[in-house]
């Protein structure tokens, strides 16, 4: 039997709670984002060792409970040092010591490991002849790769980044 009482007096703490919601989901989504294209960019790199670190961060991140990951951001990272003296001096107390900023922290690291993976497997699959189309036409890489290859891998990654969307919510 529903209790309609307690649901009504209940849903404006629900509308404030989805609006922090919102805008941890919006915040870990636009840094995870840029993480995730920076280490998609890495894993695409002919270099042994920086494709090996892209990779370790995405199999880090992905590798392990969300969960466990914002439990250590929050209660790790704050006692890192030992006695909190030197840290509590640092900048960076004013953000880990709030479980906002933490939660946002966490969030973003995780989110931006699965669109690194959804963003390098949306450049892989683009067709070299289409990258050389571009060099035929005189353009550089930079141009090739932001006016060519960004525009096609958001296209082919779409449906995979709006599931990651769905399960960050």
């Amino acid at each position: 039997m529903m209790d309609l009482e307690f649901i009504i007096t209940s849903f404006p703490k629900l509308l404030s709670a989805t609006v922090v919601t919102l805008k941890l989901l919006s915040a870990s989504l636009f840094f995870g984002l840029f993480l995730g294209l920076f280490f998609a960019i890495l894993r695409l790199n002919k270099n042994k060792l920086i494709r090996s670190f892209a990779y370790g961060y995405s199999y880090l991140f992905r590798g392990t409970p969300l969960l466990v990951q914002i439990f250590i951001i929050y209660y790790g990272l704050g006692n890192l040092f030992g006695n909190n003296e030197y840290l509590k001096s640092t900048f960076l107390w004013v953000i880990l010591k709030e479980p906002y900023w933490c939660a946002i922290i966490a969030f973003s690291l995780n989110t931006g490991a699965y669109t690194s993976e959804i963003l390098r497997s949306a450049f892989e699959t683009i067709k070299p002849g289409v990258i050389e189309a571009g060099r035929s036409l005189g353009l550089n890489k930079i141009i090739i790769f932001t006016k060519i290859q960004i525009p096609i891998a958001i296209k082919q990654s779409l449906p995979a980044y709006g599931n990651e969307i769905i399960l960050m919510l």
